[in-house]
């Protein structure tokens, strides 16, 4: 590429970033300043409204002018980095998490990742599920040994706040009247089934279980996990499990 040019281009794209004037763009013909503003003010626009379409939900409870500000300050600290800007936003939760007084209640963080949850479930790669007949083929002698992958959307959050409630019933009206989340430290399963992105929260049994058979735990593994608050139950219990999440389509490939 011409040196010129990819100078010209990385001088523009900064300028935009940065929001200040870019010393490339000519007057207007009528001997104006440039008009880079126009460039910018785009720029910003159609990331505050991808960021919109990312968290539909998180810009329900703030409103128009919150969210905003929100995404005003999100740009300004994480400018887009990447080809698609489908995955504007993947950083939003963290830099909530590091930056004071930026929501106004603590909630909203694990709203906002409940929404990117979601986003990437639906957009996570396909995978033939294990079946229960698939199950029924092995060997007594070889489940200790047997692991699983999980399907590629399946995602394992660790939850403060109780706001899959304020979700469901925001996603249906965004304008629904809804009271602040409450505190409740649990588990929110989030996985895709076709077309369709699914979700429910999890006891803490099964979400100590379903991350270690995601962490390559073998059955025999989970056994041992469940022996403590189950006891003589332990392998009825993790097997137990084992089926709900076939019959969910959370499993992926059996390994034996």
């Amino acid at each position: 590429m011409n040196s010129e040019l990819q100078r010209q281009q990385h001088a523009f794209a900064n300028a935009l970033r940065d929001a200040s004037d870019c010393s490339i763009l000519k007057a207007t013909p009528q001997g104006g300043p440039a008009r880079f503003h126009v460039y910018s003010d785009a720029y910003r626009i159609r990331l505050g409204e991808a960021l919109r379409e990312n968290y539909p939900v998180l810009a329900s409870v703030l409103g128009d002018a919150g969210f905003a500000d929100l995404a005003a300050e999100f740009l300004h600290h994480n400018p887009s980095r990447t080809a698609s800007i489908r995955w504007f936003g993947s950083a939003l939760a963290d830099f909530v998490a590091g930056t004071a007084d930026v929501l106004p209640h603590p909630a909203l963080l694990d709203l906002i990742r409940m929404e990117w949850a979601l986003n990437t479930a639906f957009d996570a790669a396909d995978a033939t599920p294990v079946s229960v007949n698939d199950m029924l083929t092995v060997a007594p002698e070889a489940w200790p040994a047997l692991r699983f992958r999980t399907h590629p959307s399946l995602r394992l959050l660790s939850m403060q706040w109780n706001v899959e409630p304020l979700w469901a019933a925001l996603s249906a009206d965004s304008n629904a009247e809804t009271a602040a989340p409450e505190a409740l430290d649990h588990h929110l399963l989030v996985w895709r089934v076709g077309h369709q992105t699914q979700w429910r929260s999890v006891e803490m049994l099964e979400a100590q279980l379903l991350s270690a058979l995601m962490n390559d735990s073998s059955f025999a593994e989970l056994c041992t996990i469940a022996l403590e608050s189950k006891g003589e139950e332990a392998a009825a219990t993790a097997a137990g499990y084992l089926r709900v999440w076939v019959e969910a389509g959370l499993l992926a490939e059996m390994m034996v």
